[in-house]
């Protein structure tokens, strides 16, 4: 009692050279100004409070000093009711002072019916007199979320406003995640109109700085979930707050704080703030004890994070793994992205376990981990052949759209899982309903970029993209035109009327003045090349003239260019062979026909007959020139290969990162047996005939 006393006395005399003003104006947690009366009548208690809006002094003392509550420029509010006026930048010192006040924490902060003033006897010497008068009966949380509307909660505010504030957040946003899409939407709406609201955004504010700390995080948590604008005195205002008390966190704290900085857009006081996280962090990493806590830190503290603490993270991970669910192993994939830091030794170890219990997992979680190895560049083929696996057998619990996503996902990490391309295949042919323009588009790269063509299906399956594909010539652009004839010439298939409105010389100029005329071009040239040297005969008497190409980038192949030394001698090969529509060799051999003896090539220039000798064409390539199990190639080295092969050329591949492992004497003996074997290389599975 007697502290209570003496910090009311304290309080007191600090007010007292504060003279009462009659009216002044204040500043609208929404970033408005209006006039707002304050009786003469003057309470000190409501000055505790008040001093907020408009007696902001001294600085701010810990980690935090003198950042800007608003991003200052033309930012315009966007949610839909709220006028839209232009937010200034503002600087601000402190905005509290850390003492608490002296009464209790459980009582509000303004009278019952939140407007009027509340009666202070000076004369009183018993405490209760206060606190009789102004602590109303204490609204439930609970209560106020079983309500079925956010203006429920709003009129219960106006009626009887109580602390914290931050229940009726709490509970709005508890009652809108009950609510489908278009509900939520207008009910947000209504909130904003509502005349209390306001009222609470001004308690909120004023009560920010003695509110128990997870009680602050939360209301800051419901009010940026309710689409409040970011930009806004409100929410400025308790990102401020929160930077101040960011030392109050403890562990449940620091999953929230964690959950609002991945909720809000980039800004002068969210960077702030997520940069003292990232030292909060780095002091109490080795206290975390929940594995959740552990991965919503992961994903909030941003790409940019010192790698010292992204590795600290992870080694903290790696010590809990035993106590990982399959949730915590799912969700380490999405965590790892966000903070775009690759471990090999937990995606492994996760991947175990999702592999493990993938069964009743939904497809929106393996979507999600699919794109978080294509973001962290992780190829691990038992994970993907799972994957493949599980839609393959629950094919028939999912839409087309859904399947030919993961196909997509897929398609950007190399992976080409056979029998799940073969139902896809079958399944349109079956619902050609399902195929809209861009579906066409999407699965015509997707089919074309694997090399996926062989069994019965593939026949079927292409004239039913193509008839798809003429169905929509009249309104289909350019680019996904030329896409999709693109994949269709990797395929080396020719259906004849998209390549006929492709080849009209207003789309070809429309192609080549855009914005990707490098890449349309590019495209063109492939186009140009079927039409030359594969079974076209509907178009062998097109001349598509393109500008001319720069040549192939040339990658020096120093090993090989040694090895061919070392096994045939200087004169028995060419090395970077430039051929015509832009194809490059990287070494050329010419043997005779029966590829039993290499020529040299004075002795091949001067043997007058064509059919005595035969061209090799030795290819050096990249492991992303195939799918993922190193055995297929993709469609433009499967493309180039056919070409070749129309050339005259026999192709060998030498795979770049083999080479590299092998000593000098077993790469000799291994280029040796290629030069000289019998066998083909590996293609694309069937080469169909072309059609018009």
């Amino acid at each position: 009692m007697n502290n209570r006393a003496g910090s009311f006395l304290w309080n007191l005399r600090q007010l007292s050279t504060l003279s009462p003003t009659s009216r002044t104006v204040r500043p609208n947690p929404l970033g408005f100004c209006r006039p707002k009366i304050v009786y003469s009548n003057w309470n000190p208690r409501n000055h505790l409070l008040n001093d907020f809006d408009n007696k902001m002094q001294s600085s701010v003392r810990y980690l935090f000093q003198d950042a800007s509550i608003f991003k200052s420029g033309d930012d315009v509010f966007p949610t839909k009711g709220i006028s839209p006026v232009t937010v200034t930048a503002l600087t601000v010192n402190r905005l509290f002072c850390r003492r608490r006040l002296s009464f209790d924490s459980q009582q509000s902060p303004v009278s019952a019916d939140g407007l009027k003033k509340i009666n202070f006897h000076h004369d009183a010497s018993n405490e209760d007199v206060l606190t009789k008068e102004t602590k109303p009966t204490p609204v439930n949380f609970k209560k106020l979320s079983q309500g079925n509307s956010l203006s429920d909660v709003l009129d219960t505010f106006s009626n009887a406003p109580t602390f914290p504030s931050s229940n009726y957040f709490s509970a709005m946003w508890t009652i809108a995640k009950r609510m489908s899409d278009d509900q939520r939407r207008f009910e947000k709406q209504l909130m904003f109109n509502h005349p209390a609201f306001t009222q609470l955004c001004e308690h909120m504010m004023r009560e920010a700085k003695i509110m128990y700390c997870d009680h602050l995080l939360f209301s800051l948590y419901a009010i940026v979930k309710l689409d409040i604008p970011q930009n806004t005195l409100l929410v400025q205002t308790l990102l401020r707050v929160v930077q101040e008390r960011i030392n109050e966190c403890d562990e449940k704290c620091l999953s929230v704080l964690s959950a609002i900085l991945e909720a809000m857009e980039p800004c002068k006081n969210v960077d702030v703030l997520r940069s003292g996280l990232r030292i909060l962090v780095d002091q109490q990493i080795w206290k975390i004890k929940r594995v959740f806590t552990i991965q919503a830190v992961m994903k909030s503290i941003g790409k940019d994070a010192p790698i010292s603490l992204k590795r600290k993270l992870e080694m903290k991970a790696l010590r809990e793994l035993d106590r990982f669910s399959v949730l915590n192993s799912q969700r380490m994939f999405e965590v790892l992205a966000a903070m775009d830091h690759r471990s090999d030794v937990l995606l492994d170890e996760c991947s175990k376990m999702v592999i493990g219990n993938i069964n009743g997992c939904p497809l929106k979680i393996l979507i999600t981990i699919l794109q978080s190895c294509r973001d962290l560049r992780y190829r691990n083929l038992d994970l993907f052949k799972g994957i493949a696996d599980y839609v393959v057998t629950t094919f028939d619990v999912w839409k087309l759209k859904q399947v030919l996503f993961v196909l997509i996902l897929f398609e950007n990490l190399a992976f080409r899982h056979a029998g799940l391309m073969d139902l896809f295949m079958k399944k349109v042919v079956d619902e050609r309903g399902f195929l809209t323009m861009k579906n066409i588009v999407s699965i015509l790269h997707v089919y074309s970029s694997l090399n996926h063509l062989h069994g019965g299906p593939a026949r079927e399956f292409l004239d039913a993209m193509g008839a798809a594909l003429t169905g929509y010539l009249h309104h289909i652009s350019s680019e996904n035109l030329l896409n999709a004839v693109c994949s269709f010439c990797l395929m080396n298939h020719f259906p004849l009327a998209p390549i006929n409105q492709l080849l009209q010389k207003d789309i070809i100029d429309e192609l080549l003045m855009s914005d990707n005329k490098e890449r349309n071009a590019y495209k063109l040239q492939i186009l140009a090349a079927c039409l030359k040297l594969d079974d076209v005969p509907c178009h062998k008497a097109l001349d598509l003239v393109l500008p001319s190409q720069p040549p192939a980038p040339l990658y020096p192949n120093a090993k090989v260019a040694e090895l061919l030394s070392s096994l045939l001698g200087e004169g028995y090969f060419l090395e970077n062979v430039q051929l015509p529509h832009n194809y490059h060799i990287d070494f050329e051999i010419r043997m005779d026909s029966n590829r039993s003896e290499v020529l040299p090539l004075s002795d091949a220039n001067a043997v007058t007959s064509a059919t005595d000798i035969q061209r090799v064409a030795v290819l050096c390539v990249p492991r992303s020139t195939y799918c993922l199990d190193l055995t297929h190639p993709r469609g433009f080295l499967a493309m180039k290969m056919r070409h070749l092969k129309v050339m005259g050329f026999h192709v060998i591949l030498v795979n770049n990162w083999e080479m590299e492992k092998l000593e000098m004497k077993e790469a000799v003996t291994f280029l040796k047996s290629q030069i000289y074997s019998t066998e083909n290389p590996p293609t694309a599975d069937v080469n169909f005939q072309s059609t018009c």
